[in-house]
């Protein structure tokens, strides 16, 4: 049997990309990483502060990646990135599994 490390690591991240000196609105910037996500068949949900995105490893790292090129090169001399992410082994968790768990403890 394939363990999950074997498959490659899965992670689910919270990601807010930040440009500096472009300007009060940075929506055009988000659209354009949520356009990077699309294409590279990431599993991402946009939220307020930020996206959560869902797949494997370096995936999702070459995504990020892409962004940030993709922004400095729409004219944004500065980039302040927040992530946060998960890992686990023992089983694969789906975003929608993690929100589930906390909404069924709260019925």
């Amino acid at each position: 049997m394939e363990t999950e490390m074997e498959k490659g690591m899965n992670v689910i991240m919270d990601l807010c990309v930040v440009p500096m000196g472009v300007g009060v609105s940075v929506s055009e910037y988000v659209a354009a990483c949520q356009e990077i996500l699309e294409r590279a068949g990431l599993k991402y949900q946009l939220h307020a502060y930020g996206t959560n995105i869902e797949g494997e490893w370096d995936d999702v790292m070459s995504a990020v990646k892409t962004c940030h090129e993709t922004i400095h090169a729409m004219g944004a001399p500065r980039i302040s990135t927040t992530i946060k992410l998960g890992t686990r082994i023992d089983r694969t968790q789906t975003m929608e599994e993690k929100v589930a768990s906390v909404v069924a403890k709260l019925l």
